[in-house]
């Protein structure tokens, strides 16, 4: 890569951490970027984008904040927090990493960045939806591996198979599991959903599909459309590939299993295809909605049902 061009002239007053923070915020706010894969607001956008830059540690203490910049890293934050606006790539593009878990993985534009509230439920180690610990976890449409590998690090006595079909997320996915030094006991999966699986069966299949109805994926704002299409557009009502997880779940999951599964804001358009199905709905602290959970017996009754209203 070549070297970032010196920092324009009209911008020679910026001399510390907290003034290009300051400016980075300001221009963020003037050309009306859109926020919410990690950050959601020009403020905490500029701060990340800045001390990742300067490979700074997030918890720096306020008063490095007002450290003078050299010349090269100068020119290296304007270039950064430049790149955000003119490519309107989501800051964890323009740096290569994104936490998920307290974790760090590394990223880019195979994959979706990780933000799923699925990982509060790992935190948590999915209580009080799991019966017991989990011996075997499935990561359905894994992409970067995030959900899979945070829930091998909640569970360490499981193994975990992180099932992906682009090429591209695979190998994203296979760097992060070296990354954490997991190879013992996850692994990636190639195929499309379950179709690689046939014979497996897991205490816990987590999952965050594609969901995005095509009209809604189209009108997504520009930093969302940096993300790979695959793994966010899902037909008409989203629900494509949700359909075809909750029929197959069942044949995949061990008599007291649960399904998680993230859908975002699609849960309308999920009641409406999947009227009366008995899923529980978590709540979370930090943010986040649009998860619904369900165990085998009860998805295995509703299909049941379903397929004899039919």
């Amino acid at each position: 890569m070549s070297a970032p061009d010196a920092v324009p002239a009209v911008l020679s007053p910026l001399r510390s951490l907290r003034d290009f923070i300051r400016w980075g915020a300001s221009e963020f706010t003037r050309r009306e970027l859109h926020f919410g894969h990690g950050t959601d607001n020009a403020l905490d956008e500029a701060f990340h984008l800045v001390l990742a830059t300067l490979k700074l540690p997030f918890d720096l203490p306020a008063v490095y904040l007002e450290s003078q910049l050299a010349e090269d890293e100068r020119a290296a934050v304007h270039a950064v927090l430049q790149a955000r606006v003119t490519s309107r790539k989501p800051a964890p593009y323009l740096t290569g990493i994104a936490w998920f878990c307290g974790l760090q993985f590394e990223i880019d534009e195979r994959a979706l960045i990780p933000r799923s509230p699925i990982g509060e439920m790992i935190q948590s180690q999915f209580q009080p939806w799991l019966p017991r610990e989990p011996e075997r976890i499935l990561d359905l449409c894994s992409g970067s591996g995030c959900i899979g590998i945070a829930a091998a690090y909640a569970f360490p006595n499981a193994t975990v198979d992180l099932a992906e079909i682009d090429a591209g997320a695979l190998d994203l996915m296979a760097r992060n599991i070296i990354r954490h030094h997991l190879r013992d006991r996850v692994r990636p999966v190639v195929g499309d959903l379950f179709a690689p699986l046939a014979g497996r069966r897991y205490d816990l299949i987590v999952s965050n599909p594609p969901y995005v109805p095509t009209a809604e994926w189209a009108a997504l704002a520009p930093e969302f459309q940096h993300e790979p299409k695959l793994a966010l557009e899902a037909g008409a009502d989203g629900m494509d590939v949700v359909e075809r997880i909750l029929n197959e779940a069942p044949s995949h999951l061990t008599d007291d299993g649960v399904l998680v599964c993230e859908i975002g804001g699609s849960d309308d358009e999920f009641e409406a295809r999947f009227p009366g199905i008995p899923v529980a709905w978590p709540e979370f602290e930090r943010g986040g909605d649009g998860v619904f959970v369900i165990g085998r017996e009860e998805l295995a009754g509703w299909l049941r049902g379903r397929r004899r209203r039919k």
